[in-house]
């Protein structure tokens, strides 16, 4: 059997036809079962276009992908779409919650497409990830009367509905302030740590990156870098994360491993 939950396997991607842009040069990935990941490098490295190859929302021009040795990649569109909406969640920048539904309603939606209607069982489920995410006495609102990092822990919420073995999330906390950020990322290495889940993170921000149990530097279409942060000491990580990607400027070491904290 293989270690690996999900595996890509000389992944490219080509956009254009008659000026041709590769934006994947050939990518080898694996992840593990419960594994927190982070991808990190400069905008227009692949990141996102390799994130939407593994979440199957995209396919790649050449190579393949496989989910717990089965050959998603091969799936035609409508057995993709049953896939990923049972294995696969999704944590994008920009929440996309539904504005006339409920908290509880958006947490719900995954489980309409598959079942066509709601289920006593999975509005429990629902109300155990809000409470999860400290949004008990939050799930009859609206979602447009929530704050941005609410909504955002809506949006992980309903990333959970179904029970994925992985959630990928696309700068989850782009759009929030820095404690918002810190709570919202407290909430999915809680949801990583007590549930088990997968989670693969395309981030800007260092201070994630540096916190993740994995991290996996892009350049130019290809991973430069794959490294586990528990193989460096804390000077180490840090400097193998920040003087690239740091979005925040630090004097010293200290002030630098305070923000780690």
């Amino acid at each position: 059997m293989s270690e690996w939950l999900l595996e890509a396997k000389g992944i490219t991607k080509v956009y254009g036809t008659v000026v041709k842009t590769s934006a994947l040069k050939g990518v080898d990935l694996g992840f593990k079962v419960g594994e927190f990941a982070s991808i990190i490098g400069y905008s227009g490295s692949g990141k996102t276009t390799l994130l939407n190859i593994l979440g199957t929302l995209d396919r790649p021009t050449e190579g393949s992908l496989w989910f717990q040795e089965e050959e998603v990649s091969k799936m035609n569109d409508n057995r993709l779409a049953a896939f990923r909406n049972k294995n696969i969640g999704f944590v994008f920048q920009f929440h996309h919650l539904l504005p006339e539904f409920t908290a509880l309603e958006n947490v719900l939606i995954p489980t309409w497409i598959e079942a066509k209607s709601g289920s006593l069982k999975k509005q429990d489920k629902a109300k155990e990830l809000l409470e999860l995410v400290g949004l008990s006495d939050q799930m009859n609102n609206r979602s447009t009367d929530l704050s941005g990092g609410q909504q955002q822990r809506v949006a992980i919420a309903r990333a959970l509905i179904n029970e994925p073995a992985l959630i990928l999330a696309d700068e989850p906390t782009g759009n929030l302030d820095s404690e918002t950020t810190d709570q919202v990322y407290g909430v999915i290495r809680e949801i990583n740590q007590r549930l088990g889940t997968a989670f693969l993170v395309v981030t800007h921000n260092d201070h994630i990156a540096a916190k993740s149990d994995r991290v996996i530097e892009m350049k130019d279409g290809l991973i430069e870098r794959d490294y586990l942060t528990s193989e460096l000491n804390e000077e180490d990580n840090w400097k193998a994360v920040a003087p690239k990607h740091c979005k925040y400027c630090f004097n010293d070491l200290e002030e630098a491993r305070s923000a780690l904290l």
